[in-house]
């Protein structure tokens, strides 16, 4: 598990997300109705919009909240028109940005995102310079069971590509388009799956192994993810366990 993953999952484990769960439901329906725009309201036939309610529903958005989202969606309810852009950049210590939104004003999140960069001692980036560096993946928190083998032989017969042990959890990666059919296997096969989402796994990572550079860092992707247009922000760095205790003590 990457730097940023660890740092995200101690973040909810510490209460952060439910904090913000007014933002983060707003979040998560921005997603559904553009998944709905792009792809409509059949579930059955938009991959997308499924797998946007499933990730609404883990996160205990209201069905009939999300139901609204999909309508404003396919313009069956009036709404705010969003549409995605993203953006790239570097933190400090040359770790590598990557940042979804979801935005009714491209300028307005454009120069706040940037402006985040450069005061913080990171710099934006061209379109593609930093994108190379990811890929595509969907990632899965499954609970771990009594017989770890039998664990990894469902999730390589369901189609994962890669599993990691990470103590009391699995990471299971899939390809993107396999993450829906993945989570059903894994869950007909009797395990709890706590999460699953489409993400942006990093091919390199920079190792951040002093604490100032941890807070350096950390301090950018906190900002970043505070900003209400932005749904998603991916980085490659890394930070040892025993510097990450000593940064979210």
């Amino acid at each position: 598990m990457s730097g940023h993953s660890k740092w995200a999952t101690i973040k909810h484990k510490k209460g952060a997300v439910d904090k913000a769960r007014g933002k983060l439901f707003a979040k998560l329906i921005r997603q559904v109705e553009v998944a709905a725009r792009e792809g409509g309201s059949d579930m059955d036939s938009n991959a997308g919009l499924r797998t946007m309610f499933q990730k609404a529903r883990d996160a205990s958005v209201p069905t009939d909240t999300i139901e609204r989202a999909i309508k404003r969606g396919t313009g069956e309810l009036e709404g705010v028109r969003y549409e995605p852009v993203t953006y790239e950049g570097y933190a400090p210590c040359g770790v590598a940005v990557f940042v979804e939104c979801l935005t009714d004003n491209r300028n307005r999140t454009g120069a706040e995102v940037r402006a985040t960069f450069s005061k913080y001692g990171g710099s934006s980036a061209e379109p593609g310079s930093v994108a190379w560096q990811f890929q595509r993946k969907g990632v899965m928190v499954a609970a771990k069971t009594d017989d770890d083998d039998e664990f990894m032989l469902a999730a390589m017969e369901a189609g994962a590509e890669d599993m990691d042990d990470q103590g009391d959890t699995w990471q299971v990666t899939t390809a993107p388009t396999d993450l829906a059919r993945v989570r059903t296997a894994l869950e007909e096969s009797g395990i709890t799956v706590e999460s699953a989402e489409l993400t942006m796994v990093p091919t390199t990572v920079v190792n951040l192994e002093s604490e100032a550079d941890a807070r350096k860092v950390l301090r950018v992707i906190d900002l970043l993810e505070e900003h209400d247009d932005v749904q998603a922000v991916y980085a490659n760095f890394d930070i040892p366990d025993e510097v990450l205790s000593v940064v979210t003590a």
